[in-house]
């Protein structure tokens, strides 16, 4: 080595996550690239006089963690001041939801909209026990001169108070978008709930963010980001498609703002993109539509901000029963594919072309799926677009996966697709879903060591706004499968081992995004992004891993987040 080190951390837990999962106790880092892992002493002596030292006692190192799914900019806009915070465990009840709306309408002028994020229909109290979801009237209450919209913690359900539907336009004579669902009371009335398209209905009246206030959402979800240890992140869908997903959040103008801050220096992390060109229950002519005119950032370092692939919506998900299954829910229905068509064989027909047109663009595609009915037109889908038009490792990949079948595992596996699944959410909802499933699906819900053991490459995402993006917490629930709401263990044969589990977030999603060349470990050569965890990740109990702060936080060789006594 020419040149002393700008950085060397020393006396740790250094994870390399290299393809043996080998263990050192130093690295050293110069100009933005990992130069030498090893032992401490071996490391020390590389240092100059100009060198940072970092004494890590005993901490864990580890590569920059790369949450594969999760929506940055929404993530911002859903967090105060864009947005009140309306989910667990902020509110508990509709009590206390109502409270907040009554507070927000007091200090908003009249007939300007309230917006809010997060509630969890199985942590409000009044429904918990009893038959019953939020209903307008529950905001009409509180605020009968605001429109209110408040999207649930899933983004696949909005809830709206009478004045919002009055303004929009909704009534007992609405007929639902293709792939939405407008519900209704015995009456017929509209309950003020809207399900993944109809949500349009509302979000298409919703004020426009603001540059600024694109802006201003993509630096607080960064900054959130780096104080958790995440260095990469994928944006799932962002495009002309988006225009009324998280409220417009996903529109072209935040890939635009992406770009300007990449293009300045001032992103703080690494950006992959799937470009969104329709959004739930799309058509193929809007994806034939959205390639011909889709504008991807030109002049950007592509280390900083890429655009990947494309993103499909081929159903809903199983809280709202808009999962597509092969066996009914709890007390029926069977939900369906969200794509343009009347009938199935239409939507499946419909769903394949979609699928071809994004592929022989040359596009990655992320689909999200979740039910094992859908999950096996997905992946059927994708086959024959391989095979019919061969492309060299495409990766495309099942974005959840909540439910895939044995035969579709094989052929994910056989054509080396991907399968991002989100732990953090099966802790959360898995309760809830034993009472929609029964106890045998809701168990195997997300099966990772299934998997894994079929030759998929795994990954493991928080789909914030879903889920706070605490990928402690992720790691937790692969290990132990355990849910948040009984502590009771769900599909135990499915845990998998401290080494799989990394992986998931870090060298598993650099392969997700085409970079495990030169990101994903700490090796030699590899980008000098580095995850600090406050403790011996290898010798905790795995209940205590989701409350261990991360202590430093090295991006591209700069120290972006560091805890007092680093």
């Amino acid at each position: 080595m020419d040149a002393n080190p700008d950085l060397v951390l020393l006396n740790g837990e250094v994870l390399t996550v290299d393809a043996e999962f080998s263990a050192a106790r130093a690295l050293a880092i110069t100009g933005g690239t990992v130069t030498a892992v090893g032992d401490t002493a071996e490391i020390r002596a590389l240092a100059g006089p100009r060198t940072e030292v970092v004494d890590l006692r005993g901490r864990t190192a580890l590569p920059g963690i790369n949450d594969s799914h999760l929506h940055g900019c929404a993530f911002g806009v859903a967090r105060p001041p864009l947005a009140l915070d309306v989910g667990y465990p902020t509110v508990r009840s509709i009590a206390d939801i109502q409270a907040a709306v009554k507070e927000a309408a007091a200090a908003t002028p009249e007939g300007e909209w309230i917006r809010g994020y997060g509630w969890d229909p199985g942590y409000l109290a009044e429904c918990k026990d009893a038959d019953r979801m939020p209903d307008r009237a529950d905001l009409d209450a509180v605020s009968p001169a605001h429109p209110v919209y408040l999207q649930d913690f899933t983004g696949h359900l909005t809830w709206a108070n009478s004045r919002a539907l009055e303004l929009v336009g909704v009534d007992r004579d609405t007929v639902a978008p293709e792939g939405g669902v407008v519900h209704a009371d015995g009456a017929g009335n509209p309950t003020g709930l809207l399900a993944e398209r109809a949500q349009e209905l509302v979000q298409g009246r919703l004020p426009a963010y603001t540059r600024a206030e694109v802006e201003q959402a993509i630096r607080e979800a960064v900054a959130v980001l780096q104080r958790e240890g995440i260095t990469s992140f994928t944006e799932p869908g962002l495009g002309p498609g988006g225009k009324s997903l998280f409220a417009g959040a996903a529109d072209q103008l935040t890939l635009d703002v992406y770009a300007d801050l990449a293009r300045a220096g001032d992103l703080g992390a690494r950006v992959s993109v799937l470009l969104l060109l329709t959004g739930m229950g799309g058509s193929a002519a809007e994806i034939a539509a959205g390639l011909d005119s889709a504008r991807i950032p030109a002049d950007v370092d592509p280390r900083l901000l890429r655009v990947l692939g494309v993103k499909i919506f081929a159903d809903g998900t199983p809280p709202n029963k808009t999962a597509w299954m092969h066996d009914e829910y709890e007390g029926g229905g069977f939900g369906c594919l969200c794509v343009h068509g009347a009938a199935d064989a239409l939507r499946a027909r419909e769903l394949n072309e979609m699928v071809r047109l994004a592929h022989v663009a040359g596009h990655q595609l992320g689909i999200h799926v979740t039910g094992d009915r859908a999950l096996d037109a997905v992946v059927d889908a994708l086959e024959a677009a391989q095979v019919e038009h061969p492309r060299d490792d495409p990766r495309h990949y099942v974005i959840h996966a909540d439910l895939p079948g044995a035969q579709s595992l094989r052929k994910l596996a056989e054509h080396r697709f991907g399968a991002n699944m989100n732990p953090a959410i099966k802790w959360t909802i898995v309760d809830m879903l034993e009472e929609m499933l029964g106890p045998e699906r809701a168990a195997y819900q997300y099966p990772v060591r299934s998997a894994i053991e079929a030759g998929i490459p795994v990954t493991a995402s928080s789909d914030a706004p879903v889920t706070y993006p605490n990928w402690r917490q992720g790691i937790t629930a692969m290990l132990l499968r355990e849910s948040k709401a009984s502590g009771r263990t769900f599909g135990p044969e499915e845990r998998v081992g401290l080494p799989d589990a990394v992986r998931a977030y870090t060298a598993n999603a650099a392969w997700q995004d085409f970079a495990e060349d030169w990101k994903g470990s700490l090796e030699p050569g590899k980008a000098a992004d580095v995850t600090v965890l406050d403790g011996c990740l290898t010798g905790l109990d795995p209940h205590d891993l989701p409350d261990v702060p991360v202590a430093m936080t090295v991006f591209d060789g700069r120290v972006v987040h560091s805890t007092e006594g680093m």
